[in-house]
């Protein structure tokens, strides 16, 4: 198994050398940071509209959904995009009505409320793995539908997204899973039986798309084989899917700081703990 150095190593000379086809570090980054200014933007609009938006990210084990929600999230407030990503539920949670554990992290307005998967986990992960009966699955892919027209009517703006990965590339990026120590925190118990079970999970997609995606919810596919470029297209596209302006700035003065009690505040520190300064 490669160490800690020569994993971050490997990472470097990777992020350096740029492969035909593939979108380079410098370029991606620089794009990046446009679109995550606009992410700003809109924020700002959300607040002072009083917008309710939900997002919700779905796809296979790998398919880059949590890179895809750091790249939108990394530089707005937690208090506007708040991120959703629950355990599985408790006994008590499991005799709730099922909605009952998702609708309670719905937003407020001026809130972005961001699924790192959802109530969708019903129509994949627990009717594949055999976590929910054949009725209780039934039964969500009939009524989801409603449910979702319900959320919308009710003035939610509803985006949802399916990250569509390749065979090879899961199959890559589970390898570098299981033997780069920077990603094995990522393997879950799913993750393994999700490999075996791929066409189990294709079906379960599909049946999922034919009953879910309507005309008020739309299911949008997004290929994720090349990380950079997904992130990219769903930010670009998001932002195109939420109508937003530039809300007017007051201009703002940095206020000069008071002497009154000045003092060497730096002496009282002198005797305390300090943090090693190593690096």
């Amino acid at each position: 198994m490669a160490t800690l150095e020569e994993t971050m190593s490997k990472e470097k000379k990777k992020h350096e050398n740029c492969p035909p086809g593939k979108l380079c570090r410098k370029e991606y980054e620089k794009k990046l940071q446009e679109l995550q200014a606009e992410l700003c933007t809109l924020q700002a609009w959300v607040k002072a509209q009083g917008l309710r938006v939900i997002i919700v990210f779905e796809g296979r084990d790998g398919a880059g959904k949590g890179g895809t929600i750091r790249a939108i999230t990394e530089r707005v407030s937690p208090r506007v995009f708040r991120v959703v990503a629950l355990p599985a539920p408790s006994d008590r949670e499991k005799s709730q009505l099922y909605m009952q554990r998702y609708i309670q992290h719905f937003p407020a307005a001026g809130e972005i409320v961001i699924f790192d998967r959802s109530w969708y986990n019903r129509a994949g992960v627990e009717h594949v793995m055999g976590f929910c009966t054949q009725e209780q699955y039934q039964r969500f892919l009939d009524l989801c539908p409603e449910m979702e027209r319900y959320f919308v009517e009710g003035g939610v703006i509803l985006l949802k997204y399916w990250l569509e990965v390749s065979n090879e590339e899961q199959e890559k990026r589970f390898h570098a899973r299981i033997h780069d120590p920077l990603r094995q925190w990522k393997l879950s118990p799913m993750d393994l039986p999700s490999r075996s079970r791929w066409y189990d999970y294709s079906r379960a997609r599909d049946a999922m798309l034919k009953a879910t995606d309507s005309k008020h919810a739309p299911w949008y596919i997004l290929r994720s084989d090349d990380k950079k470029r997904a992130r990219l297209n769903c930010i670009t596209h998001l932002l195109s899917k939420i109508p937003y302006e530039r809300v007017p700035q007051e201009a703002i003065d940095l206020p000069k700081r008071s002497k009154k009690g000045e003092y060497d505040d730096q002496v009282a520190l002198e005797g305390k703990r300090f943090v090693p300064e190593k690096y």
